[in-house]
């Protein structure tokens, strides 16, 4: 077998440097099943991965801690990698002898995972969560499981909301603190409580005894004991992040990891939102063990009871301007993360990848996170916070600063951007001139952007010395550095609905061919025939520009048909460029 170079930082490994190791991660992503080319209805893109990790073109990013990678590339079973396989084994066959329908079908999938877990066991490729996640499908289709945990966990929520009425709950979070706080402002005074009451509530959230023992009741001494524990950096991390001195409203990711916990992750969330926060809570899209998932509130009144105020968002795949709209309206969103596993990036949905995007902070409860954020050398794009247990019961408090490279374009700086374009264009109304806007293909052709751009601003210069008194709209003008696509759909979409258009002209093939000539350039293969229609970027236009004409009829559309648009699927998320044309005829699919 072929020598894998050596590698010296598991967050900076490319590909197209050695073939070797590009056929091993090709291999990796294959057997894990997290290439998105192989599979892109449900493993994310390159494009929706950045909005989490901060990773460059043919960067690989691994969704393992990176211990876990190196024991994997080594190609053979080491004793840290074999324990964890077999612990996801003892795992799975608690399943399959406690919650299989029949006898028959229990030594069916048992039979089955043996056959799965020895291959792997021979040739160790897979990461253990992956393995898990794999098994774990078989064994509850097979069984026609939901959620076998269910009653389990809502007994959790039970035991954690009873808990909540008894002396040693007012006990543990009542009580003062042993040494006299002093301050020179209120405001001082007021962090300070909510500092000690985020802490207790963290504190309980992490505290398991609560919710897996019938009617826990702490004496005195482990109640002290819970009250004085020290957190490493808590609060200075906690201060610069909250602190009164930080005047800025955070919008914060929350990922829980325990139904029971939940309860108390609740009192953390509306100490956040009563500090003038807003949070979106991500929970699990099915069955992963103790996991609270989006659906359990159908069968749990507590955890029905505990989400009353939040607005929940069902939909996988909702846009920006969707989510957007939500989080503005409410100060608690809830959604799923897309999975039914250990938060592995490449399997969360697209609208918790924007809640991701959209957040300025991320806390992760719970050891499962804490080892796919923390123990992974990549960067993320957001600040992170994690807390979990050891296995000597001491809670462990850790932050992770965002990237350094990564800048933030915020909804009120797109808002602002928006509103300086509208400007513009009242401006040049007054002045008598008329608003043309121009929708044309901009990435819509694999490795042709700065071609488009060419194209787009040579016909858009044309137009402009052909013509007076119009003041023509250019997309491509107005870019910046730092925002994708999800960003300039929702800026330009706030344009265009402002009713100061007058002409809305899509880019014709026409347009194109005499760009090419203006050029003194040949139309090259890749660009013949197409026109506006090839962009969904433009066919999502072409669907907001009829309905803005509902509303302001003398609004003129300009350039190929309408009905030669709806045959492309939805826009590409963090994209410039498409996804795939819908090939069943009168299919439109979602826009």
């Amino acid at each position: 077998m072929s020598t894998l170079p050596h590698i010296s930082s598991y967050s900076r490994i490319y590909y197209g440097q050695d073939p070797y190791l590009d056929a091993w991660l090709l291999h990796f992503m294959l057997e894990n099943n997290i290439e998105h080319l192989v599979n892109p209805r449900v493993n994310a893109s390159a494009e929706q991965l950045r909005f989490m990790v901060d990773i460059n073109e043919g960067q690989l990013f691994t969704p393992c801690t990176d211990w876990m990678f190196a024991n994997l590339l080594q190609t053979r079973m080491s004793p840290e990698l074999k324990k964890e396989y077999l612990e996801i084994w003892k795992k799975l066959i608690f399943l399959i002898r406690n919650y299989s329908s029949d006898d028959f079908i229990k030594k069916k999938v048992l039979s089955l995972c043996r056959h799965i877990f020895g291959k792997v066991l021979r040739s160790p490729f897979m990461i253990p969560s992956r393995l898990h996640k794999r098994m774990l499908d078989i064994f509850l289709s097979q069984n026609s499981l939901q959620d076998p945990y269910l009653e389990r966990k809502c007994a959790y929520n039970r035991r954690a909301l009873e808990f909540m009425h008894t002396p040693g709950f007012f006990r543990f979070i009542s009580s003062c603190p042993s040494s006299t706080m002093s301050c020179e402002r209120i405001q001082d005074l007021r962090w300070e409580l909510d500092l000690l009451e985020l802490k207790r509530f963290f504190c309980l959230s992490t505290w398991d005894s609560i919710w897996r023992e019938e009617d826990f009741t702490p004496d005195q001494q482990e109640i002290e004991q819970e009250l004085s524990r020290i957190w490493q950096g808590f609060r200075e991390v906690m201060t610069r992040l909250f602190g009164p001195e930080n005047v800025y409203r955070l919008k914060i990711l929350y990922l829980p990891s325990q139904s029971g916990g939940l309860v108390f992750d609740m009192q953390v969330i509306y100490n956040l939102i009563r500090q003038g926060h807003k949070v979106t809570l991500a929970l699990k899209e099915g069955f992963y063990y103790e996991y609270p998932t989006l659906w359990d509130s159908y069968a749990d009144n507590i955890q029905a009871h505990l989400l009353t105020d939040a607005s929940i968002i069902e939909e996988s795949q909702a846009s920006k301007n969707e989510f957007l709209k939500k989080q503005r309206e409410n100060n608690l969103v809830v959604i799923s993360d897309g999975s039914r596993e250990r938060l592995n990036l490449y399997r969360t949905s697209v609208t918790f990848s924007r809640a991701w995007k959209e957040s300025d902070l991320i806390i992760a409860k719970g050891l499962g996170n804490y080892r796919r954020l923390i123990q992974n050398s990549h960067y993320f794009t957001r600040d992170i916070l994690c807390l979990y247990r050891d296995d000597h019961n001491e809670v462990q408090f850790e932050f992770k600063a965002k990237s350094i490279r990564v800048r933030k374009i915020t909804e009120k700086e797109i808002l602002a951007k928006a509103e300086k374009i509208k400007r513009q264009m009242a401006e040049a109304r007054m002045q008598g001139q008329m608003v043309l806007f121009y929708s044309a293909i901009i990435g819509s052709i694999p490795g042709q952007t700065k071609t488009a751009l060419r194209v787009l601003n040579t016909f858009v210069d044309y137009m402009r010395s052909r013509t007076s008194g119009t003041f023509i709209i250019n997309p491509a003008e107005h870019f910046e550095q730092g925002m994708d696509g999800d960003d300039l759909m929702y800026m330009w979409e706030i344009v265009q609905r402002s009713g100061l258009i007058d002409v809305w002209r899509f880019q014709s093939v026409r347009d194109i061919e005499k760009s090419f000539e203006l050029m003194g350039e040949r139309v090259p293969p890749v660009w013949a025939g197409k026109d506006a229609t090839f962009s969904t970027g433009c066919t999502k236009e072409m669907h907001i520009a009829l309905d803005v004409q509902k509303k302001y009829p003398e609004m003129q559309i300009i350039g190929p048909g309408p009905e030669q648009f709806f045959r492309r699927r939805e826009y590409g998320v963090g994209k410039f460029f498409d996804v795939n044309i819908d090939k069943e005829p009168g299919k439109y699919g979602r826009f």
